[in-house]
């Protein structure tokens, strides 16, 4: 095959695979700013002719949409610093030490990303309702912040194994204490790796639906997963809702991936990296 004609294939490939990907954004940004009546119109029209904001402000009208956001943004925060600053201890114990049951305690972590989440529902569930904590944003820092701890502790094993150990030992030797290297030291160099981590760890716990829908009712306490599932009637979608809630849920994490972009691909390809 003629390098030009692989090379025009390759390009034909990319230019498919970057429709198919962006289309459905595309598609739920323009059924969002469409006037209700236009958006089932016939034929269909992929660029509406008069614009409208009436879908967003609808939102705000029919729900509690600004309360919703600052749930969401409340839990996602506090539980993926949590997981952070457990994991980046566990990480860095599992794997600068090699102590009895090591293997096994890593097994098990990674057993659990092989089970789906909603196994644990009914008895997290329990848990929850013997502490009172059913409806009560509390339950989903704490589920949120096991869910994630030990996927968040492979991560940061990964960039913990490829920072060569002589580095705290140099600061130890110079008089800081194993903690003190820790901090001082090598969590600067894991910057990448922690932003990765934490990005994670936002977006898994901004994007969960099924512990949201069990562990809280109050409307006043619902987050984003939760409010947008309640657009779905018994015999109807509000489609127009639905589209322009769904672009004001995903505008955070495309904010916090526009800023620490340069941080995840650093920290993807150190954490590719064989140490």
């Amino acid at each position: 095959m003629k390098p030009r004609l692989l090379m025009g294939l390759k390009v034909l490939y990319m230019a498919l695979h970057f429709v198919v990907m962006v289309f459905p954004l595309y598609w739920i940004v323009i059924t969002s700013l469409k006037p209700q009546k236009d958006i089932f119109s016939f034929p269909i029209r992929y660029w509406p002719e008069r614009f409208t904001f009436e879908n967003y402000t609808q939102i705000f009208k029919i729900s509690k949409f600004h309360i919703y956001i600052g749930n969401s943004l409340l839990i996602s925060v506090i539980s993926a610093l949590i997981v952070l600053a457990i994991a980046i201890l566990s990480g860095y114990v599992m794997a600068r030490f090699q102590f009895r049951g090591h293997k096994q305690i890593m097994m098990a972590f990674f057993s659990t990303q092989m089970l789906p989440g909603f196994i644990a529902l009914a008895p997290l569930y329990l848990l929850m309702a013997d502490l009172e904590l059913i409806n009560n944003r509390m339950s989903l820092v704490i589920a949120y912040t096991v869910m994630l701890i030990p996927f968040s502790t492979i991560m940061l094993r990964s960039f913990f194994q490829r920072i060569p150990s002589s580095l705290e030992e140099a600061a130890m030797i110079d008089g800081c204490s194993r903690l003190t290297a820790l901090i001082r030291v090598i969590i600067p160099i894991m910057l990448p790796g922690i932003a990765s981590t934490f990005i994670f760890a936002f977006v898994q716990n901004w994007n969960e639906l099924f512990m949201a829908v069990m562990f809280i009712d109050d409307d006043a306490l619902k987050t984003i997963p939760v409010a947008m599932n309640s657009f779905v009637m018994k015999f109807d979608v509000d489609w127009g809702a639905m589209s322009a809630g769904t672009v004001l849920s995903i505008l955070p994490t495309i904010v916090l991936f526009a800023f620490a972009q340069r941080f995840i691909v650093e920290g993807l390809t150190q954490g590719a990296e064989k140490g």
